[in-house]
């Protein structure tokens, strides 16, 4: 069983076990506009809490995908690199950007549940 967390900067959660897929949300894809490139981190990549862990580039502006939580990087979506259009296509699905193994999965609690995100977005 998968449950999804959101955060305040817009990227989402989607976590099985100490495992979690992160991407933007519809909202945050909506505001870059259409991406043209992304770049992703390394497997292997520790990052905490915050850190910048992906780079977004549109037609619009360039920005940063956000560690969401602390972990290490344990899959990139490297289809992404050939079609970025996917994350506007489908920005919680096909979209996703990385998975990451959580250091402590108990920091989750901090997270927004989507109901609490949704008001955020509004």
């Amino acid at each position: 069983m998968s449950i999804m967390k959101f955060t305040e900067d817009h990227e989402w959660l989607r976590v099985e076990g100490d495992v979690a897929t992160v991407g933007i949300t519809e909202y945050a894809q909506n505001a870059l506009g259409d991406i043209v490139f992304v770049q992703l981190p390394q497997i292997g990549e520790c990052f905490g809490a915050g850190d910048e862990a992906a780079v977004i580039e549109s037609v619009k502006a360039a920005g940063d995908l956000k560690m969401p939580l602390a972990g290490t990087v344990v899959e990139v979506n490297t289809a992404l690199a050939e079609a970025p259009a996917t994350i506007n296509e489908d920005p919680l699905g096909a979209g996703w950007f990385m998975r990451i193994r959580l250091d402590d999965p108990s920091a989750l609690d901090g997270l927004l549940d989507l109901p609490a995100y949704e008001q955020l977005a509004i």
